[in-house]
């Protein structure tokens, strides 16, 4: 039997099989590949290519053309391999169950770790040039100067680099380096199982990650609460499991920073990027300095909801009613495309396209890895998965991954390869962005008082959650990093301790913090992609700056952003940034966000008399 999502089976009962889902609704992936078969292809390509790096290895530097063959080999490798791993990992996303899917994710990843310990010379080599043969050859070639950049890049990293055969070596160890994450990411989307929770309607719902947020922002505060113990619960049982895959992670964390000589993981982390310490430091300062307003925010809530006291799953239920109920996904979509407007016709035929032509992956079923993102490789279309489920929520988390998809779009139509990927830092700038412009359309459009309420609060909780709570997070791992740089051990109990006192010093006196909420830390999977978080807030904030330069100086400021959207890593992040017009070494954009949040909630206490 066809599932028919636009109805709304989509938001009850037991989770559809992959097979019974509407096509219309599931991305394409064969634009990547069209078949099994054809992948296979290219993965025996592939390897057949590996054996040919070693005719470079200690011949770099014979001559300019050499070197720039080199480079162009590896290029070509490393787009097939691309398109192999995100087709693989894409297809086995789809269901974490089916272990067809499974093993070409792990043949992939395998593939991955044997093509980088092949290149894994690269760096060395190029680092034990005699001084200025890199400049000469330069000088000398017009094929290698498109790569200026990427030698600057490499040559910054020196006192960071290993010699050939220990390079190779912790290339090698990356497959094992991988096992923390998936591990917890196919014991939680997969072995993982929660109890039915009974919803407003008295019908018995099996409960997911993804329908825990639609359950804790119910209006019945029994419904909430059922789904807040039940999901806490289950992560409880298996905490010293989960602790044990979250240290072996810092542990990995650990392994690469000593071994390319970092004082601390943070440095290690931070320097891919070339961001300074200070920036990282900055969020989570300038954030602790300033949660005042935060705790006058939870106080608000606990005021307007009228409870003698508020519990941690009273956090996320809107204070009042949604406007706009089991949003059907073509209405969020043309939502998301009224939202861009300002970021003109160019921005939204790239949108409408990746609309209508299978870029996305819409609904949720048995199996299907939870949460949202983008992804794709070089010279494919981007691609997002979502898991949605009809709330406003959701039409926001559309414009998000589409924000990031646009953003790779326009970088890879605009850069060669080399520079074709931009930096994780600058990532969560474009999809932020995105939701901002999407949010100031909604308030400025809303038509009635509790419409403009809902949204005000909606625009409070994005700050909340982005802003304060990922800076909470960030907290969270430069503890738990640091604890482990000393050799003190990341038991449950211990990290469930640190998580507790975060949440009473963030959220606060006007909330009480449960027991319960102590084992959040477990269930949070950026966690393995170590101080990743922290970006979302420096990308909130730029995008807050970002978005008003959008709305009040039109032309000039768009084609400005249009032109960042366009620069992939060709320079450094923080430079690009700045030339778009915000400076992150600054804390004044932090500041900035916390200065709107007030104003916002200050207008918010207004509405609500």
């Amino acid at each position: 039997m066809l599932y028919q999502q636009e109805n709304n089976s989509a938001f009850s009962g037991v989770l559809p099989k992959r097979e019974d889902m509407d096509s219309m609704y599931m991305w394409k992936l064969e634009d990547i590949y069209i078949s099994i078969e054809k992948w296979e292809e290219d993965f025996k390509n592939l390897e057949k290519m590996l054996p040919r790096f070693q005719e470079y290895q200690g011949h770099l530097f014979e001559s300019p053309q050499k070197l720039f063959e080199s480079i162009q080999l590896m290029e070509n490798a490393e787009i097939i391999m691309g398109k192999l791993y995100a087709y693989a990992v894409m297809k086995s996303h789809e269901d974490t169950s089916k272990e067809i899917y499974q093993a070409l994710a792990d043949r992939a990843g395998s593939l991955l770790t044997k093509l980088s310990a092949a290149v894994s010379f690269y760096t060395p080599e190029i680092l034990s040039a005699e001084d200025g043969l890199l400049q000469s050859f330069i000088n000398q070639s017009s094929d290698l100067k498109k790569y200026v950049f990427f030698f600057e890049n490499i040559l910054r990293m020196r006192p960071h680099t290993l010699s050939q055969s220990e390079e190779e070596l912790l290339a090698r160890a990356g497959e094992v380096a991988r096992g923390p994450e998936e591990i917890f990411s196919l014991f939680t989307n997969a072995d993982m199982k929660f109890p039915t929770v009974v919803d407003e309607k008295g019908n018995e719902v099996e409960l997911s990650e993804e329908r825990y947020i639609r359950f804790i922002r119910s209006k019945d505060r029994r419904v909430r609460q059922d789904a807040y113990e039940s999901l806490f619960d289950t992560y409880s049982k298996y905490k010293n499991s989960l602790a044990a895959m979250y240290s072996s992670s810092v542990k990995s964390d650990l392994f690469y920073a000593q071994s390319r000589k970092y004082e601390s993981c943070l440095e290690g982390a931070l320097d891919s990027d070339h961001i300074p310490l200070s920036v990282y430091d900055a969020v989570v300062d300038t954030i602790r300095e300033n949660l005042a307003p935060l705790h006058e925010y939870v106080a608000l809530r606990k005021e307007v909801l009228e409870v003698p006291e508020l519990r941690m799953h009273d956090l996320y239920v809107p204070l009042v009613d949604e406007p706009h109920k089991d949003i059907s996904y073509d209405e969020a979509c043309s939502m998301v495309l009224k939202g861009l407007e300002p970021l003109g016709k160019e921005y939204l035929s790239i949108l409408k396209h990746g609309f209508e032509s299978s870029w996305i992956d819409v609904y949720e079923n048995q199996g299907k890895r939870k949460g949202a993102y983008s992804w794709g490789s070089y010279g494919t279309h981007p691609y997002v998965l979502l898991n949605y489920n009809g709330t406003i929520n959701d039409v926001f988390t559309i414009a998000h991954e589409m924000g990031h998809s646009i953003h790779t779009w326009y970088s890879h139509k605009n850069q060669p390869f080399i520079y074709a990927d931009y930096t994780i830092f600058l990532a969560e700038v474009a999809s932020t962005t995105n939701e901002a412009l999407l949010l100031h359309y909604l308030i400025e459009n809303s038509t009635d008082r509790n419409t403009r309420i809902y949204l005000l609060n909606y625009f409070l909780e994005q700050i909340r959650t982005t802003v304060y709570r990922q800076a909470m997070f960030a907290d969270f791992e430069r503890t738990s990093h640091s604890m482990a740089e000393k050799g003190d051990p990341l038991t449950a109990d211990r990290l469930s301790t640190i998580w507790h006192d975060l949440n009473v010093a963030y959220y606060g006196p006007s909330i009480s913090v449960d027991n319960r909420i102590d084992i959040e830390w477990a269930r949070i999977p950026h966690f393995y992609s170590a101080f990743y978080v922290y970006k979302y807030v420096t990308g909130y904030a730029a995008a807050t700056s970002l978005s008003q330069q959008i709305l009040n100086d039109g032309e000039i400021k768009r084609t400005r952003y249009l032109d960042f959207l366009k620069q992939g890593s060709s320079s450094y992040s923080i430079n690009i940034l700045k030339n778009a017009g915000v400076d992150m070494t600054s804390s004044a954009p932090l500041e900035e966000t916390i200065a709107v949040f007030k104003e916002k909630m200050a207008e918010l206490k207004e509405l609500l008399g």
